[in-house]
């Protein structure tokens, strides 16, 4: 297999157990087993962002488009409301 597709395979995996993480610390009501949850995805999305780095710097992986301060402010001004 190439190495493309096994990192953006990765990613996809990872991006899924950070769901799967959030889901999990929502319903986690013992402090100490939620702290640790939230160390383990905190550690896993500073995995993903550095793999997600390297991918885009070879060219394996090609993020959405950047969106433009009118289309930040009008998500932010609905999320407030």
């Amino acid at each position: 297999m190439e190495e493309k597709y096994m990192v953006n395979d990765i990613l996809e995996s990872t991006k899924e157990s950070l769901k799967t993480f959030e889901s999990v610390i929502i319903e986690t009501e013992n402090t100490n087993l939620r702290q640790a949850i939230q160390e383990i995805r905190n550690s896993n999305e500073t995995f993903q962002y550095d793999l997600f780095r390297v991918a885009n710097l070879k060219g394996y992986y090609t993020p959405a488009s950047q969106a433009s301060q009118n289309e930040i402010n009008q998500v932010k001004a609905e999320l407030q409301q």
